[in-house]
């Protein structure tokens, strides 16, 4: 059964109750929004439900799929273009039904359905399903997700008010991040730990899906669309999608997969946050740049920032070793190694 006959089945009661067209277009409201009360609103209950200021965006949402098909363009004003993901572009938006500026993330249904054929018969869970499960603090929350009338699977995420750790790279925002790196580095261990217990595999760890806190106090991560469970089925020689830069050796040569393909991702992540640098020099960013990862060794990091502490150096470097066996087995074990740590720099 293919991504858009699974939708269509998991819509279908609710398309066959819908009053009338005009519903369909996109005004069927979440189940949080069905009162007036339970959204701050007072008055006419077909006007839309604005809430007060004071009540967590959380609270508005149903943080579930939506029934019915909704009309992206008349539910929210777009404000303004944000991360393009690899298989979504995301956007920063109004929500007309609350108020509140939020994240939309709508993705490309071509790519959607080329990469979730190869899982086909596997009950692989949804994209949506697997944001919606993902419940902490370092990670940015889905509120909710649904199909829009052009049948594109879209979520409505929270919205943060930073820039992508890659920008933060890009630019060699030294004064950004100088004072806070250490926890930066911990913000983003413990986040794709928390993935790793919930059982899956997130398969595209980069800088790009790491959004920053506005005063670069910490971070959250995003982006499900690669995310598979950590179970032999989707962990077979053959799955090579990511970020290629970032890619560890085994996804580049198509072998068996496990959790370490996130933590060589992660090493791979935090080495260019210390030194703005990769580890592999080279002028290529696709397939062919990761090709390198387990042909040349990587230019030890102590190389570009040799006033880093040796215990983090030495936890990173072994994070994103290209030989399976050596790299670190777990982030728990990243984040034991470098416990004593107190500041990034000695």
């Amino acid at each position: 059964m293919s991504l858009i006959d699974s939708l269509k089945s998991i819509f279908s009661s609710a398309q066959k109750s819908a009053p009338d067209d005009k519903e369909k277009a996109g005004e069927a409201k979440p189940n949080a929004q069905k009162s007036p009360k339970a959204a701050g609103a007072k008055g006419n209950s077909s006007a839309p439900q604005i809430a007060p200021a004071d009540v967590p965006t959380s609270a508005l949402y149903s943080g579930k799929m939506l029934k019915g098909k909704v009309n992206i363009d008349s539910r929210f004003e777009r404000l303004r273009s944000s991360v393009s993901g690899t298989m979504s572009n995301f956007y920063v938006a109004r929500d007309h039904q609350t108020g509140r500026i939020v994240g939309v993330k709508l993705c490309d249904l071509e790519k959607v359905e080329f990469f979730e054929a190869r899982f086909r018969g596997l009950s692989k869970p949804t994209e949506s399903e697997i944001a919606l499960s993902m419940k902490h603090p370092l990670i940015a929350e889905t509120y909710e997700t649904g199909i829009s009338t052009k049948n594109e699977p879209f979520l409505v995420m929270e919205y943060i008010d930073g820039p992508t750790l890659q920008k933060v790279i890009v630019d060699r925002n030294e004064d950004a991040v100088g004072k806070t790196r250490l926890n930066l580095i911990r913000n983003m261990a413990e986040s794709l730990h928390y993935v790793h217990e919930r059982g899956f595999i997130h398969r595209d760890i980069c800088p790009r899906n790491y959004i920053c806190l506005p005063d670069f106090s910490g971070l959250k991560l995003i982006d499900f669309g690669l995310t598979v469970p950590a179970t032999a089925p989707f962990m077979a020689a053959g799955n090579r999608t990511g970020t290629p830069l970032y890619m560890s050796p085994e996804v580049v040569r198509r072998r068996s997969t496990d959790k370490r393909v996130d933590v060589f991702s992660f090493g791979v992540s935090c080495y260019t946050l210390c030194t703005f640098e990769f580890p592999w020099q080279t002028g290529l960013t696709n397939g062919r740049a990761a090709l390198q990862h387990d042909n040349d060794p990587p230019k030890d990091i102590l190389h570009f920032r040799p006033d880093l502490d040796p215990r983090l150096a030495r936890a990173i470097m072994q994070a994103m070793s290209p030989r399976v066996e050596d790299r670190t087995p777990s982030l728990d074990i990243f984040l034991r190694q470098i416990q004593g740590v107190t500041t990034a720099c000695v």
